[in-house]
Protein backbone atom coordinates (compact mmCIF):
# COMPACT_ATOMS: atom_id res chain seq x y z
CA UNK A 1 0.00 0.00 0.00
CA UNK A 2 1.13 3.33 -0.97
CA UNK A 3 1.87 6.22 1.76
CA UNK A 4 -0.52 8.18 -0.12
CA UNK A 5 -3.17 5.71 0.58
CA UNK A 6 -2.50 4.19 3.78
CA UNK A 7 -2.63 7.52 4.89
CA UNK A 8 -5.70 9.02 3.51
CA UNK A 9 -8.07 10.20 5.96
CA UNK A 10 -11.81 7.95 5.70
CA UNK A 11 -13.89 9.81 7.94
CA UNK A 12 -13.06 13.24 6.07
CA UNK A 13 -13.94 11.68 2.69
CA UNK A 14 -17.94 11.98 3.38
CA UNK A 15 -17.94 15.44 5.10
CA UNK A 16 -17.53 14.64 9.04
CA UNK A 17 -14.27 15.65 10.82
CA UNK A 18 -11.67 12.86 11.46
CA UNK A 19 -10.81 12.00 15.11
CA UNK A 20 -7.58 13.23 16.67
CA UNK A 21 -7.10 11.56 19.61
CA UNK A 22 -3.93 13.01 22.17
CA UNK A 23 -2.52 10.72 24.38
CA UNK A 24 -1.78 13.44 27.00
CA UNK A 25 0.84 15.12 29.03
CA UNK A 26 1.40 18.03 30.41
CA UNK A 27 1.41 21.13 29.20
CA UNK A 28 -1.02 19.93 26.37
CA UNK A 29 0.47 20.51 22.56
CA UNK A 30 -0.50 23.87 20.57
CA UNK A 31 -2.80 22.90 18.10
CA UNK A 32 -4.71 26.23 16.45
CA UNK A 33 -4.97 25.49 13.11
CA UNK A 34 -6.59 22.14 13.81
CA UNK A 35 -9.55 23.78 16.23
CA UNK A 36 -12.88 23.21 13.96
CA UNK A 37 -11.46 21.45 11.33
CA UNK A 38 -11.00 17.80 13.73
CA UNK A 39 -12.84 16.24 16.39
CA UNK A 40 -10.07 16.44 19.05
CA UNK A 41 -10.20 13.73 21.66
CA UNK A 42 -7.88 13.39 24.87
CA UNK A 43 -6.63 10.51 26.65
CA UNK A 44 -4.73 8.86 29.80
CA UNK A 45 -3.14 5.57 30.20
CA UNK A 46 -6.29 4.88 31.76
CA UNK A 47 -9.00 5.65 29.23
CA UNK A 48 -6.66 4.95 25.88
CA UNK A 49 -7.80 1.50 25.44
CA UNK A 50 -11.26 3.40 24.97
CA UNK A 51 -11.01 5.69 23.00
CA UNK A 52 -8.80 4.35 20.14
CA UNK A 53 -11.16 2.16 18.20
CA UNK A 54 -12.38 5.41 17.51
CA UNK A 55 -9.67 7.37 16.61
CA UNK A 56 -8.40 7.98 13.05
CA UNK A 57 -5.56 9.91 14.31
CA UNK A 58 -3.76 9.19 17.83
CA UNK A 59 -1.45 11.99 18.75
CA UNK A 60 1.38 9.88 21.07
CA UNK A 61 2.30 13.31 22.97
CA UNK A 62 3.28 11.75 26.16
CA UNK A 63 6.11 9.93 24.35
CA UNK A 64 7.35 8.29 27.99
CA UNK A 65 4.12 6.39 28.29
CA UNK A 66 4.49 2.57 27.34
CA UNK A 67 0.39 2.61 27.15
CA UNK A 68 0.29 1.94 23.34
CA UNK A 69 2.07 -1.27 23.28
CA UNK A 70 -0.28 -1.91 26.05
CA UNK A 71 -3.69 -1.70 24.81
CA UNK A 72 -3.39 -1.25 20.53
CA UNK A 73 -5.89 -3.25 19.29
CA UNK A 74 -5.35 -6.34 17.37
CA UNK A 75 -8.69 -6.73 15.09
CA UNK A 76 -11.44 -4.54 14.45
CA UNK A 77 -11.46 -0.34 14.75
CA UNK A 78 -8.10 1.50 15.12
CA UNK A 79 -6.31 4.61 14.19
CA UNK A 80 -5.16 5.25 10.42
CA UNK A 81 -2.23 6.92 11.46
CA UNK A 82 -0.30 7.03 14.53
CA UNK A 83 2.53 10.15 15.29
CA UNK A 84 4.60 10.16 18.17
CA UNK A 85 6.44 13.50 19.68
CA UNK A 86 9.70 11.80 19.96
CA UNK A 87 12.75 10.61 17.51
CA UNK A 88 12.21 7.20 19.27
CA UNK A 89 9.41 4.91 18.42
CA UNK A 90 10.23 1.67 21.02
CA UNK A 91 7.67 2.65 23.58
CA UNK A 92 4.98 2.28 20.59
CA UNK A 93 5.78 -0.61 18.48
CA UNK A 94 3.96 -4.18 19.33
CA UNK A 95 3.57 -6.74 17.33
CA UNK A 96 -0.04 -5.90 16.40
CA UNK A 97 0.82 -2.16 15.90
CA UNK A 98 4.05 -3.82 13.66
CA UNK A 99 2.12 -6.06 11.54
CA UNK A 100 -1.03 -3.56 11.02
CA UNK A 101 -1.77 -1.54 8.08
CA UNK A 102 -1.47 1.63 10.93
CA UNK A 103 1.01 4.44 9.52
CA UNK A 104 3.82 5.26 12.07
CA UNK A 105 5.40 8.83 12.04
CA UNK A 106 8.39 10.42 14.53
CA UNK A 107 9.18 13.73 15.44
CA UNK A 108 12.77 13.67 13.35
CA UNK A 109 14.35 16.64 12.97
CA UNK A 110 13.36 18.79 15.83
CA UNK A 111 16.00 17.04 17.79
CA UNK A 112 18.44 16.81 15.86
CA UNK A 113 20.29 20.17 16.48
CA UNK A 114 19.88 20.46 20.03
CA UNK A 115 21.20 17.11 20.63
CA UNK A 116 24.59 17.58 18.59
CA UNK A 117 25.26 20.77 20.04
CA UNK A 118 24.39 19.10 23.63
CA UNK A 119 26.73 16.16 23.02
CA UNK A 120 29.71 18.86 21.63
CA UNK A 121 29.07 20.47 25.20
CA UNK A 122 29.48 16.86 26.88
CA UNK A 123 33.08 16.81 25.32
CA UNK A 124 34.08 20.00 26.06
CA UNK A 125 32.65 19.70 29.65
CA UNK A 126 34.73 17.08 29.71
CA UNK A 127 37.69 17.47 27.79
CA UNK A 128 38.39 20.88 30.13
CA UNK A 129 37.46 19.02 33.41
CA UNK A 130 34.83 21.27 33.78
CA UNK A 131 32.67 19.03 36.37
CA UNK A 132 35.85 18.84 38.72
CA UNK A 133 36.28 22.65 38.70
CA UNK A 134 33.22 23.52 39.35
CA UNK A 135 33.29 20.88 42.44
CA UNK A 136 36.46 23.06 43.15
CA UNK A 137 35.22 26.23 43.06
CA UNK A 138 32.07 25.06 45.76
CA UNK A 139 35.03 23.93 47.97
CA UNK A 140 36.67 27.66 47.25
CA UNK A 141 40.00 25.33 46.41
CA UNK A 142 42.67 26.39 44.34
CA UNK A 143 43.89 23.26 42.57
CA UNK A 144 45.47 24.16 38.62
CA UNK A 145 45.46 21.41 36.63
CA UNK A 146 46.25 20.39 32.80
CA UNK A 147 43.42 20.12 30.41
CA UNK A 148 42.61 17.50 27.01
CA UNK A 149 42.80 19.25 23.99
CA UNK A 150 39.75 18.66 21.61
CA UNK A 151 41.35 18.98 18.33
CA UNK A 152 42.77 16.30 16.89
CA UNK A 153 40.79 13.84 19.00
CA UNK A 154 39.00 10.89 17.16
CA UNK A 155 35.31 10.14 17.69
CA UNK A 156 32.71 6.86 17.22
CA UNK A 157 29.03 8.12 16.29
CA UNK A 158 27.34 4.78 16.25
CA UNK A 159 23.59 5.44 14.69
CA UNK A 160 23.62 7.37 11.36
CA UNK A 161 20.62 9.32 11.18
CA UNK A 162 19.79 12.96 11.17
CA UNK A 163 20.84 12.83 15.16
CA UNK A 164 23.71 11.06 14.66
CA UNK A 165 24.76 12.94 10.96
CA UNK A 166 24.51 16.55 13.39
CA UNK A 167 26.56 15.02 15.79
CA UNK A 168 29.59 14.63 13.70
CA UNK A 169 28.86 17.95 11.78
CA UNK A 170 29.50 19.59 15.47
CA UNK A 171 32.13 17.86 16.00
CA UNK A 172 34.12 18.18 13.09
CA UNK A 173 33.15 22.04 14.03
CA UNK A 174 35.84 21.00 16.68
CA UNK A 175 38.15 19.65 14.78
CA UNK A 176 37.76 16.01 16.02
CA UNK A 177 38.07 13.12 13.43
CA UNK A 178 35.34 11.27 13.48
CA UNK A 179 33.68 7.94 12.08
CA UNK A 180 30.27 7.52 11.49
CA UNK A 181 28.80 3.97 12.36
CA UNK A 182 25.10 2.84 10.89
CA UNK A 183 22.95 -0.50 10.16
CA UNK A 184 24.46 -0.43 6.56
CA UNK A 185 27.13 0.67 5.16
CA UNK A 186 27.37 3.46 1.81
CA UNK A 187 29.39 6.25 1.03
CA UNK A 188 30.65 8.34 4.69
CA UNK A 189 29.12 5.44 6.79
CA UNK A 190 30.50 2.54 8.38
CA UNK A 191 28.40 -0.76 8.86
CA UNK A 192 28.49 -2.75 11.86
CA UNK A 193 31.53 -5.24 10.92
CA UNK A 194 33.91 -2.03 11.70
CA UNK A 195 32.37 -0.72 14.94
CA UNK A 196 34.69 -2.85 17.32
CA UNK A 197 37.48 -1.47 15.21
CA UNK A 198 36.65 2.03 15.47
CA UNK A 199 35.84 2.07 18.86
CA UNK A 200 38.93 0.57 20.01
CA UNK A 201 41.20 3.59 18.21
CA UNK A 202 38.31 6.47 19.44
CA UNK A 203 38.85 8.83 22.28
CA UNK A 204 34.82 9.36 22.21
CA UNK A 205 32.19 6.92 21.73
CA UNK A 206 28.93 8.25 21.19
CA UNK A 207 25.84 6.82 21.34
CA UNK A 208 23.08 8.20 19.34
CA UNK A 209 21.37 4.58 17.81
CA UNK A 210 17.62 3.80 17.63
CA UNK A 211 16.62 0.85 19.84
CA UNK A 212 15.92 -2.29 17.59
CA UNK A 213 16.49 -6.03 18.28
CA UNK A 214 20.12 -5.89 17.20
CA UNK A 215 20.72 -2.73 19.05
CA UNK A 216 19.80 -3.91 22.68
CA UNK A 217 22.61 -3.73 25.27
CA UNK A 218 25.08 -3.37 22.27
CA UNK A 219 27.49 -1.47 24.79
CA UNK A 220 28.18 -4.18 27.40
CA UNK A 221 31.51 -5.62 29.39
CA UNK A 222 33.00 -6.56 26.13
CA UNK A 223 32.71 -3.65 24.23
CA UNK A 224 33.63 -1.47 27.41
CA UNK A 225 36.62 -3.36 27.75
CA UNK A 226 38.02 -2.84 24.22
CA UNK A 227 37.84 0.84 24.79
CA UNK A 228 40.95 3.21 25.61
CA UNK A 229 41.76 3.62 29.17
CA UNK A 230 41.66 7.39 27.99
CA UNK A 231 38.03 7.09 26.32
CA UNK A 232 34.70 8.40 27.23
CA UNK A 233 31.48 7.03 26.25
CA UNK A 234 28.50 9.46 25.39
CA UNK A 235 24.79 7.98 25.32
CA UNK A 236 22.13 10.16 23.77
CA UNK A 237 20.02 7.96 22.08
CA UNK A 238 17.81 5.16 24.19
CA UNK A 239 18.92 3.33 27.47
CA UNK A 240 18.65 0.09 26.82
CA UNK A 241 21.56 0.29 24.21
CA UNK A 242 23.73 0.15 27.46
CA UNK A 243 24.12 -2.35 29.90
CA UNK A 244 24.27 0.04 32.67
CA UNK A 245 26.11 -1.98 35.15
CA UNK A 246 28.23 -3.22 32.71
CA UNK A 247 29.68 0.54 32.82
CA UNK A 248 29.20 1.28 36.35
CA UNK A 249 32.39 -1.45 36.35
CA UNK A 250 33.70 0.09 33.47
CA UNK A 251 33.93 3.75 35.28
CA UNK A 252 34.91 1.99 38.52
CA UNK A 253 37.64 -0.20 37.34
CA UNK A 254 39.45 2.43 35.19
CA UNK A 255 38.62 0.93 31.84
CA UNK A 256 37.53 4.13 30.49
CA UNK A 257 38.01 7.65 31.89
CA UNK A 258 34.46 8.64 32.08
CA UNK A 259 31.11 8.87 30.62
CA UNK A 260 27.72 10.77 30.29
CA UNK A 261 24.60 9.15 30.25
CA UNK A 262 20.92 11.29 29.21
CA UNK A 263 19.13 7.92 28.67
CA UNK A 264 18.45 5.37 31.20
CA UNK A 265 16.91 1.84 31.47
CA UNK A 266 14.36 3.12 33.20
CA UNK A 267 13.39 6.53 33.65
CA UNK A 268 13.12 8.59 35.61
CA UNK A 269 16.33 7.70 37.56
CA UNK A 270 15.14 6.99 41.15
CA UNK A 271 17.71 8.59 43.98
CA UNK A 272 18.76 5.20 45.33
CA UNK A 273 20.37 4.10 41.53
CA UNK A 274 24.17 3.74 42.19
CA UNK A 275 24.42 5.52 38.58
CA UNK A 276 24.23 8.34 41.00
CA UNK A 277 27.39 7.73 42.66
CA UNK A 278 29.63 6.33 39.80
CA UNK A 279 32.80 8.06 39.55
CA UNK A 280 33.35 10.12 36.67
CA UNK A 281 30.08 9.64 35.21
CA UNK A 282 27.70 12.92 34.50
CA UNK A 283 24.20 12.25 34.83
CA UNK A 284 21.51 14.36 32.89
CA UNK A 285 17.25 13.90 33.00
CA UNK A 286 17.10 12.68 29.12
CA UNK A 287 17.00 16.23 28.59
CA UNK A 288 19.70 16.68 25.30
CA UNK A 289 17.07 17.77 22.91
CA UNK A 290 14.70 19.79 24.63
CA UNK A 291 15.47 23.60 24.12
CA UNK A 292 13.39 26.80 24.79
CA UNK A 293 10.55 26.34 22.56
CA UNK A 294 11.03 22.60 21.81
CA UNK A 295 7.59 21.76 22.49
CA UNK A 296 5.94 24.37 20.29
CA UNK A 297 8.03 23.35 17.67
CA UNK A 298 6.95 19.49 18.01
CA UNK A 299 3.21 21.09 17.71
CA UNK A 300 3.99 22.80 14.74
CA UNK A 301 5.58 19.63 13.09
CA UNK A 302 1.96 18.02 13.82
CA UNK A 303 -0.25 20.20 12.45
CA UNK A 304 1.93 20.26 9.52
CA UNK A 305 2.11 16.93 9.13
CA UNK A 306 -2.14 16.81 9.53
CA UNK A 307 -2.69 19.05 6.85
CA UNK A 308 -1.03 17.00 4.73
CA UNK A 309 -2.86 13.93 6.22
CA UNK A 310 -5.91 15.55 5.82
CA UNK A 311 -5.00 16.73 2.18
CA UNK A 312 -4.16 12.71 1.23
CA UNK A 313 -0.27 13.75 0.67
CA UNK A 314 2.30 11.14 1.48
CA UNK A 315 3.71 11.85 5.08
CA UNK A 316 7.34 12.14 6.02
CA UNK A 317 9.19 10.77 8.99
CA UNK A 318 7.41 7.73 8.18
CA UNK A 319 8.65 4.65 10.33
CA UNK A 320 9.95 1.48 8.70
CA UNK A 321 7.86 -0.47 11.49
CA UNK A 322 9.90 -3.54 10.94
CA UNK A 323 13.20 -1.92 11.38
CA UNK A 324 11.65 0.10 14.25
CA UNK A 325 13.13 3.80 12.96
CA UNK A 326 13.01 6.23 9.52
CA UNK A 327 15.26 4.70 7.12
CA UNK A 328 17.63 6.85 5.77
CA UNK A 329 18.12 8.21 1.97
Amino acid sequence: MSATASTRPSATASGDRATLLVLDADPLPRLGRLTGRVRIEHADESTLAERLPRADVLLVWDFTSRAVRRVWPGEGPRPRWVHTASAGVDHLLCPELASSDTVVTNARGVFDRPIAEYVAALVLAMAKDLPRTWDLHKRREWRHRESQRVAGTRACVVGSGPIGRAIVKSLKALEVTTALVGRTPRTGIHGPAELDRLMARADWVISAAPLTEATYGMFDARRFGMMQPSARFINVGRGPLVVEDALVEALSKRWIAGAALDVFQHEPLGPDSPLWDVPGLIVSPHMSGDTVGWRDELGAQFVEMYERWEAGRPLPNMVDKKRGYVPGH
